[in-house]
């Protein structure tokens, strides 16, 4: 009997998940030696600007997405979906290359602000960024095993309200995250 992915969707969601985060958590805490070349330091340093203009980029792709499926259009509902998790694999790879290579990059403002403030921010930001996670993978992966036709009558609809809500949360928090880090301060 052969392994479809269509008939095993959430096992190979979970899978995928927690490969994934454990790449994401090894790479932020240090775990992983560094295997790609050092960059040169303007391009390090460009890192969190790209990834600002990535994440509101993504913002956008997803708004065009779900008014696109609220408005029937199929086709681009799903060019403007995987469009975004391009954007966020582009995101993520640039992000993880840059906390291996330097570290998490520390918070130049006071500490009220730190405690209050960015700490929070930064918390829902990552928390909703690790939910996401499977949630993406999920819905992913019904979206590329299922005919459109059949897509209704599975989780995906219901599914993809919830991931896309808390993706447009992550990605905005994500934002002032940087502008706290890199321009507020």
């Amino acid at each position: 009997m052969a392994f479809r992915t269509r008939d095993h969707v959430p096992a190979v969601t979970g899978v995928l998940s927690v490969i994934s985060l454990a790449l994401v958590f090894g790479a932020v805490l240090g775990v992983f030696e560094t295997v790609a070349p050092t960059a040169p330091e303007a391009v390090i340093d460009a890192i969190p600007h790209v990834n600002a203009v990535l994440s509101a980029v993504a913002i956008g792709t997803i708004v065009v997405g779900w008014r696109a499926i609220r408005r029937g259009a199929v086709d681009r509902h799903r060019r403007s979906m995987l469009v975004t998790v391009g954007l966020f694999v582009a995101f993520l790879v640039l992000y993880l290359y840059r906390v291996s290579l330097v570290g998490p990059s520390p918070f130049p403002g006071p500490d009220s602000v730190y405690q209050f403030v960015y700490l929070p921010v930064l918390g829902i930001h990552i928390l909703l960024a690790i939910v996401c996670i499977p949630l993406l993978y999920y819905v992913l992966l019904l979206a590329l095993t299922h005919e459109v036709a059949e897509l209704p009558a599975t989780n995906h609809p219901r599914v993809g309200r919830v991931a896309a809500s808390l993706w447009l949360v992550s990605f905005t928090l994500g934002i002032v995250v940087y502008l706290l880090l890199y321009a507020v301060y």
